[in-house]
C-alpha cells in the first residue's frame, strides 16, 4: 500500500468519497442509457451493433430538426438502434480515454486500500480491462460476428462490477470506526 486511506485525513476521505458517489451517478445513467439504446444482452447488443449500416445520407450543408415531446415508454418502443460505423468510431473516440482516467483515478484509489498485492493487481487489471473487453466487443461485433456480442456484455458488467467493488471497499476503510476508537 502506497498510502493509506483508512488513516488519511478528513478531507482526502470525503474527496475520495464524493469521487467515488460522482462515478457511481455516473454509472447509473450510464446503465439506463445502455438500456434504452443497446440493452444488456448478447442478442439486444448484436442486434445494435451487428445491424446493417443505415443509408440515409444528408445533403451536405444541410440540418432537418423536428422536434416533439416524448414520453419514456415511447423512447423504447422505437425498437433497436444500428450503430454505424462513423458513430462507433466518435463513441470509442470519446468514450474509450475517459474510461482510462476513471480507470487511472480508480486505480488511484486501490493503491490506498489495504489488500494484498494481488488483489491490487487484479482490480487495477479488471479496471483497464473491462472497457477493452466492451469496445472490442462493440468492433468485433460489428465487423466479425454476432458472437462477440457477449464481449460488451462481459465488459460492460465487469466495469460496474470493478467500481462497486473499489467503491464498497474504500467506503468501508475509510468511514468505519476503528477499534479503540470514541463514536
Amino acid at each position: 500500500m502506497l498510502y493509506d486511506l483508512r488513516r488519511a485525513d478528513a478531507r482526502v476521505k470525503w474527496l475520495v468519497t464524493c469521487l467515488l458517489a460522482t462515478f457511481g451517478l455516473a454509472y447509473l445513467f450510464g446503465g439506463w442509457m445502455v438500456g434504452l439504446y443497446a440493452g444488456f444482452t448478447p442478442h439486444a447488443v448484436a442486434v445494435t451493433y451487428g445491424a446493417p449500416e443505415m443509408t440515409m445520407p444528408m445533403p451536405p450543408g444541410s440540418t432537418t430538426v423536428v422536434e416533439h415531446s416524448m414520453t419514456m415508454q415511447e423512447m423504447g418502443s422505437e425498437g433497436p438502434h444500428a450503430i454505424d460505423r462513423d458513430l462507433l468510431v466518435q463513441d470509442t473516440h470519446v468514450h474509450v480515454p475517459m474510461y482510462g482516467v476513471i480507470a487511472a483515478v480508480l486505480s488511484l484509489v486501490v493503491l490506498g486500500l489495504d489488500l494484498s498485492r494481488t488483489w491490487s493487481y487484479a482490480l487495477i487489471t479488471l479496471l483497464f480491462a473491462a472497457p477493452w473487453l466492451d469496445f472490442a466487443g462493440m468492433w468485433l461485433t460489428k465487423y466479425a460476428s454476432s458472437q462477440f456480442a457477449v464481449l460488451t456484455v462481459a465488459g460492460g458488467f465487469a466495469m460496474g462490477l470493478a467500481y462497486t467493488i473499489v467503491a464498497a471497499i474504500a467506503a468501508w476503510q475509510m468511514w468505519r470506526p476503528a477499534r479503540g476508537d470514541v463514536p
